[in-house]
């Protein structure tokens, strides 16, 4: 770890923080969006599923509660 350390403190700033970077998303740019479409992806899922399942809850008790009031305390 000592022999990064002194081998980047030898280097200008731009390698640094400008060189090293863009050769990092160069060589993993496929796998980060990937990893991101992934991510991206499950989060649109859940709340398309947490929507859904309050739309059915929503209409199970729209149209529950008008038939059957009076067995509104059973399953």
């Amino acid at each position: 770890m000592d022999g990064i350390r002194e081998t980047f403190a030898g280097m200008p700033w731009w390698v640094k923080w400008v060189a090293v970077p863009l050769l990092v998303l160069f060589v993993f740019g496929g796998v980060i969006t990937s990893v991101l479409a992934a991510l991206i992806g499950i989060v649109f899922k859940v709340l398309l599923f947490a929507a859904l399942v309050g739309g059915l809850v929503f209409l199970v008790k729209k149209f529950s509660g008008r038939s059957s009031k009076s067995s509104s305390g059973e399953w």
